[in-house]
């Protein structure tokens, strides 16, 4: 079964394999410090809903207008890229587990 809400009818393709495949353009990159307190990104462009992670440390990950990102928050593994649906305007904070390094935030389209 395919999901049909409207990111998979505009960004999937099929590539005449008869299997979808994802197909999101990059847009914008972004840096936010990874430390021991938390730290924001700057907010989303408006008419991003999706974005792409990836962090050079394990940290812990928060959404939302202005979010606090806290050891309780989701984790997000080292070196492993995740993607995530946000509203338009939002922001990602990020907080270590252990270790300082980089969170790359890339806006999709």
């Amino acid at each position: 079964m395919s999901y049909t809400g409207p990111i998979a009818e505009r960004n999937y393709a099929n590539q005449n394999t008869g299997i979808d495949v994802q197909a999101l353009k990059a847009g914008t990159v972004s840096t936010v410090s990874v430390s021991s307190s938390s730290a924001q990104s700057s907010a989303h462009a408006a008419t991003t809903n999706v974005i792409r992670l990836v962090s050079t440390p394990d940290c812990h990950i928060a959404f939302a207008a202005s979010p606090t990102a806290t050891t309780s928050s989701m984790y997000l593994p080292a070196n492993q890229f995740e993607y995530f649906l946000v509203t338009g305007g939002e922001k990602v904070a990020a907080i270590r587990a252990s270790a300082d390094g980089t969170l790359y935030v890339t806006e999709m389209a």
